[in-house]
């Protein structure tokens, strides 16, 4: 006790540490008082394993007896200040000005003085910018994707006019917002949100208008046997996978998903008939396409789809053009198809995703959305008379593969292998064919001036032959006439192509300097034309094609013929009795021939009902129930303006009953049909057209 108590007392000198020597040594950021590193070794870095960084040998390096080494990892760049920012990006858009002609040399800007010297760079020549590639970026982030062209946003440079702009950042927030959680206060001073806001009524939530889960999948199996087929928008597969998830929970949907639904269930519906829907989701055809009609055009409204980037935004309105282009009048579809072809070209549709680099899956995907809205295009600038706005030079997208659906996934990374024979894109594969032949013969462009040059009767009737003979070649040969899909796909290329060779050939008949010979001629292709129309809808199979085909029917075949049976003498008494005969078939298989409102439907009646009181078939043929129709609703008008309906050359002046603007989108009852007329091969069919009240609707 007194020992511990006399070392307490008195304490124990400790003798000084040695004073540190500078050491030669590179720090290698190892504390000399530590065994461990302040950074990972160089084998667990590259092995991405957690380092214990001891020293010599870290544990994991032990472990594996593996060699351990510590390297320094190199110091942080510098951060550059704003003002040597702000002086490196004068001098760049100094340089873009003057590159484009937009700032003359001599008047260099005071910036240049601070900036660092450049070598001089020798101006390019005309021919060299002509030569030079037009190629564009696009930039892509969580599905949304931004086509910037090759102008002087491109030489921007990143991080600055390149990216994104902030009205895409916010629909990235809003999609992200809860179902029913309004964005207008926002949104509310954006443009495109101002239109749809004014229109619709602002954001609203769609909760309630989602069908069971049982009625979705219905409605999706409607889509895929009945839609699908002829319109390959969408990869089935994936899309499959999210209305099985969001048909059971909705509110998990995200907006650009609640378009795509919404789209969807109203295009199956559409292609449905009455009795279907009745039989299936116990509601008539009208209240479902009402309800869906509805909630699309909220759905793209919730979306900001005016300012959209994200592709399945773009799919569910391009989707929605298809169903609604015979519904809507023709300048107000035009309209709306301008607006798609604008967002396409803002997502770089236009340019083929191969040469922006983009997965394989990608570039198919969007190939098939573009080579949609192409036809669109056209068919809503000959409707409204106004012309195709999608130059031919403007785009390079290339045609989407002969392929099926199961050939391609999301990530896959080697190009799909094309297929030789018929495959699910058949049918759209084939249009594409007749449509770049459209292009071929000549098409009259939107801008003024801005006019192809249309080809001889001659050039075009040795272009029909040789595009018959590749699409027979690719695709037509290996058809199974017992699979409906092939079947709609010989009787649509087969009657496009004979209603190009009767437009090629009506020249005479628009002169009146027709010959019956060449009147003959003209018959027989339009009765070819009636006749498979007949047998499409004559046949069971082929009923969930009908929607196609109500807006492929082409008009010229049903007039040329109305127009010989008005002639007295041109028909024998039996041709007589089974022309009329394939007359009734068509209104049959027509009802809005009669129950129409439209200026053609109008016209087609009274030239009808002059061809059977000039020339009806005989005593043994009873008057048929659609020229009786047609006696009750078009004697007052006829006798009210003392209208008569003659050869083609008559100045008849016609009133289109056009729908009123119902909302966004026009007036959509889906029985009123329009005319479509895919094939313009001359400047002067319009103006036949015209003459008869068909080719404009009248203000």
């Amino acid at each position: 006790m007194e020992a511990y108590t006399s070392a307490i007392s008195h304490p124990i000198a400790i003798a000084p540490a040695p004073a540190r020597v500078p050491s030669t040594e590179p720090d290698n950021g190892q504390d000399p008082d530590s065994t461990t590193k302040r950074f990972n070794c160089q084998t667990c870095v590259r092995k991405k394993v957690k380092c214990d960084k001891a020293v010599p040998v870290c544990a994991s390096c032990r472990k594996g007896r593996l060699q351990c080494i510590y390297q320094t990892p190199p110091p942080r760049k510098r951060k550059r200040t704003n003002l040597e920012d702000v002086h490196e990006r004068l001098a760049r858009y100094e340089r873009i000005l003057q590159e484009n002609d937009l700032l003359p040399t001599a008047l260099g800007s005071p910036a240049s003085s601070n900036t660092r010297t450049r070598d001089p760079t020798p101006a390019p020549t005309a021919s060299q910018l002509a030569a030079a590639p037009k190629v564009g970026k696009l930039l892509s982030t969580d599905g949304k994707s931004r086509y910037i062209d090759n102008v002087l946003l491109l030489d921007a440079g990143e991080g600055d006019l390149c990216e994104l702009s902030d009205s895409d950042q916010d629909v990235c927030n809003e999609d992200n917002t809860r179902p029913g959680q309004s964005g207008s206060a926002n949104l509310g001073f954006l443009a495109g949100d101002t239109v749809a806001q004014a229109m619709l009524g602002g954001s609203k939530n769609l909760i309630e208008y989602h069908p069971s889960h049982e009625e979705a999948m219905k409605l999706w199996d409607a889509y895929v046997q009945n839609v699908d087929p002829l319109c390959k928008v969408l990869h089935v597969p994936t899309v499959a996978k999210m209305v099985q998830t969001v048909s059971k929970q909705p509110t998990i949907a995200s907006k650009g998903d609640e378009c795509l639904l919404f789209a969807i269930y109203y295009f199956a519906v559409f292609s449905m008939a009455d009795v279907e829907c009745i039989q299936v989701f116990n509601k008539t055809r009208h209240e479902l396409t009402s309800k869906y009609q509805d909630a699309v055009r909220q759905a793209l409204a919730n979306a900001a789809w005016l300012k959209t980037t994200a592709m399945p935004v773009l799919q569910a309105y391009i989707l929605f053009l298809i169903a609604i282009r015979t519904q809507v009048d023709p300048q107000t579809f035009w309209i709306l198809t301008g607006i798609a072809v604008r967002l396409a070209q803002r997502m770089g549709l236009h340019r083929d995703g191969e040469n922006l680099g983009l997965p394989p899956f990608e570039v198919q995907m969007r190939r098939r959305l573009f080579w949609q809205l192409l036809p669109l295009d056209g068919y809503a600038g000959q409707v409204s008379g106004t012309g195709i706005s999608i130059s031919p030079s403007s785009w390079d997208t290339k045609q989407p593969l002969n392929i099926n659906d199961d050939q391609i996934y999301p990530g896959m990374a080697e190009q799909p292998e094309e297929q030789r024979g018929a495959s699910e894109m058949i049918f759209c594969l084939t249009r594409i064919e007749l449509s770049n032949f459209y292009t071929r013969t000549g098409v009259k462009m939107k801008d003024v001036g801005a006019t192809i040059q249309f080809r001889g009767a001659e050039d075009i009737e040795r272009l029909i032959d040789e595009v018959e003979g590749l699409i027979e070649m690719k695709y037509l040969r290996y058809c199974d006439i017992l699979n409906p899909l092939h079947i709609l796909t010989l009787g649509i290329v087969r009657s496009a192509i004979n209603a190009v060779r009767l437009r090629n050939r009506m020249p005479p008949l628009i002169k009146q300097t027709i010959s019956d010979c060449q009147r003959r001629d003209l018959c027989t292709l339009a009765q070819k034309i009636l006749d498979t129309d007949s047998a499409i809808y004559g046949n069971p199979n082929m009923k969930k094609f009908q929607w196609q085909m109500k807006a492929f029917f082409l008009w010229d075949a049903l007039l040329c013929i109305l127009f010989s049976l008005a002639k007295p003498g041109f028909f024998s008494t039996s041709e007589l009795k089974t022309t009329w005969s394939k007359i009734e078939e068509v209104y049959s298989n027509h009802e809005e021939l009669v129950k129409g409102k439209r200026a053609l439907h109008f016209t087609i009646g009274k030239v009808t009902l002059k061809a059977w009181l000039a020339n009806p078939p005989g005593d043994s043929m009873p008057e048929p129930d659609f020229i009786t129709t047609l006696r009750t609703q078009l004697a007052p008008k006829v006798s009210r303006a003392q209208e008569t309906v003659s050869e083609p050359g008559s100045n008849d002046s016609v009133v289109d009953d056009i729908p009123s603007f119902d909302g966004l989108f026009g007036s959509v009852d889906g029985a009123d049909l329009n005319l479509n007329n895919n094939f313009s091969l001359s400047s002067s069919d319009w103006m036949f057209w015209d003459q008869l009240g068909l080719g404009a609707n009248p203000s």
